[in-house]
């Protein structure tokens, strides 16, 4: 194991920090995998997570059984994890300047297609190769004028020549989830199946560059310019992972969790293992665009009818609101027929406030997906 630390930006006099990687197994072996946690730096079962496959893949690296490197950042936002407000975390959006930490990343495939287009072949692999050498060298000129962005750029870099990509986050009270595209979700679905996910949303873009998209996206991309006689495959298998509810965060529950990502690394070739067997899928994957939000039409007390992990008919009582002034009681109903997976901590609402979020097997929305 080699822990090597990445100084970043200094924001201000006196406020140096630095991000650290953790890399296991021969950095020349069959593969790369890149896995960070709490990006969302408030989000924090991808901590412990961390913390047990930390322990994990130390014995496995001793036993020989790992057959390429695997890079963990347990702590991706030591920015966002600096932030507290009256007593509270505030580690979902840069307070310097309002943006979220998992959104915005840059889109490098113009910078990336100018280096190589001339030297595309008819090699699949050596493609690869010479695009993940022109993707380092675009992160490397990325321009860092503030703490953001340099902690954008050194994430980047790190995931930059990966084959696997998971981005350890949670929402607030939630079941098991994943985010990824499409044209990956035949190679992300085992990992579905390891982790128990009760939902896989699925989208070819979702809107304002999350870390995961940037780092997948650009090879579709490019493969679209190269055209079939410079085939370029799609090298980087991206997923976020959602670790059910910022609450969930026990010993038991984090090894588990720990244990099916490095089954699924199994399956990817990384980590010598069993890869053949693999649970059941517990639901089959739906648009991202099928997820609609459960929006609070006025202010008032969130009484909660149901709860994250029940399969819902569109038009069914979710929650009440309820104003304890006039005494009106707004019943709160599905927006579409789906999987009730996630819902807000918060028991008291603004008006237009989303409290949950419902997936539905039908694509009803479009533009920008995520939530801010």
């Amino acid at each position: 194991m080699q822990r090597r630390d990445h100084p970043l930006l200094e924001a201000t006099l006196g406020t140096a920090r630095s991000l650290t990687s953790f890399h296991y197994g021969p950095s020349a072996g069959v593969g790369k995998a890149y896995i960070q946690a709490s990006l969302h730096a408030d989000e924090l079962p991808g901590m412990l997570v961390a913390h047990h496959l930390r322990q994990r893949l130390a014995v496995l690296e001793a036993e020989g059984a790992l057959l390429g490197e695997v890079v963990v950042v347990p702590v991706a936002n030591p920015l966002g994890l600096a932030q507290w407000l009256l007593h509270g975390a505030a580690g979902r959006f840069d307070l310097a300047s309002g943006a979220n930490f998992n959104r915005h990343y840059p889109a490098l495939t113009d910078a990336v297609w100018q280096r190589v287009q001339h030297t595309l072949g008819a090699d699949a692999a050596g493609n690869v190769a010479l695009i993940r050498a022109a993707l380092r060298a675009a992160i490397a000129e990325l321009p860092v004028a503030t703490e953001l962005a340099s902690l954008r750029r050194t994430l980047l870099a790190l995931a930059s020549d990966a084959d696997t990509v998971l981005d350890l986050h949670c929402d607030t009270e939630a079941v098991m989830h994943l985010y990824t595209a499409p044209a990956l979700w035949s190679e992300v679905e085992p990992l579905a199946r390891c982790l128990g996910a009760e939902v896989s949303l699925l989208c070819d873009e979702s809107g304002d560059d999350p870390f995961d998209e940037s780092c997948s996206q650009i090879w579709w991309r490019l493969a679209e310019r190269a055209g079939p006689e410079r085939p370029v495959p799609a090298a980087c298998v991206a997923a976020t992972v959602e670790l059910r509810g910022n609450a969930d965060i026990a010993h038991p529950q984090a090894d588990a969790d720990a244990r099916a990502l490095l089954a699924y690394l199994a399956h990817r070739g990384i980590v010598r293992g069993d890869a053949t067997s693999l649970p059941p899928l517990v639901r089959e994957a739906m648009p991202l665009a099928g997820s609609l939000p459960l929006v609070a039409p006025s202010s008032g007390v969130v009484v909660w009818l149901r709860h994250p992990g029940a399969w819902v008919s569109e038009g069914e009582p979710l929650a009440e609101l309820v104003d304890p002034v006039s005494g009106d009681v707004t019943v709160l109903t599905s927006p579409t027929e789906g999987l009730f997976y996630a819902r807000l901590t918060h028991r008291f609402a603004s008006a237009g406030m989303s409290l949950a979020k419902v997936a539905g097997r039908e694509a009803r929305r479009s533009g920008k997906l995520l939530s801010d």
